[in-house]
């Protein structure tokens, strides 16, 4: 085995992580007794926009944690905005809370996150070129786009990888899941020696 392979299996990969997460979407299942109308919530409101001719959800901001919520009658929500996972559970009391005090009945609240968008660096230059060639589930069209999409199998999510070391991850489900996927990117590069 030659002095390269011996630094590559002694290198810790997931120690040095470079990254940021910069968005957490959830979707929220609440029960109601019937459809929510959404234009009472957004009279009682400030911080709630609704405008049903343009998009048939209610837009809801809230601070702490910063979110957004879109709002359907149906009581299936969409949450963006949120920088960490954890801070799902304590945005959506805070929505339930706002939609209560407009007199609407709401209960239960399921969250799922969907999906972790993080940025990071992987701190080298890549050949994006070399790059397009030796790894599997690529697309690399640099008159189009400057970035190479890479979709990894598992765990399941998309790089876009740019040929300074900026990275952008999407699709993972959980942090150790986002972690897992960046570990995994960078031993791909330095195996493969991009």
């Amino acid at each position: 085995m030659s002095a390269k392979n011996n630094e590559i299996e002694d290198y810790d990969f997931e120690k040095d992580l470079d990254y940021k997460i910069e968005n957490v979407v959830a979707t929220v299942n609440v029960e109601i007794e019937e459809k929510m109308d959404l234009n009472i919530i957004a009279r009682k409101h400030s911080d709630a926009e609704y405008n049903p001719e343009r998009f048939p959800g209610l837009v809801m901001r809230i601070n702490d944690p910063k979110a957004t919520f879109l709002i359907f009658s149906t009581g299936k929500m969409v949450v963006t905005g949120l920088r960490k996972a954890e801070e799902a559970a304590r945005g959506v009391d805070k929505a339930i809370k706002n939609i209560k005090k407009a007199g609407i009945k709401v209960s239960n609240p399921d969250i799922t996150i969907q999906n972790i968008v993080a940025s990071g660096d992987l701190h080298t230059n890549i050949d994006l070129n070399m790059a397009a060639i030796v790894m599997e589930n690529v697309m690399y069209e640099p008159e189009v786009f400057p970035g190479l999409i890479y979709r990894m199998v598992e765990p399941k999510t998309v790089f876009l990888i740019f040929s300074n070391g900026k990275i952008v991850c999407t699709g993972a489900k959980d942090k150790k899941n986002l972690r897992n996927a960046l570990s995994k990117l960078e031993e791909i590069i330095i195996i493969l020696g991009l």
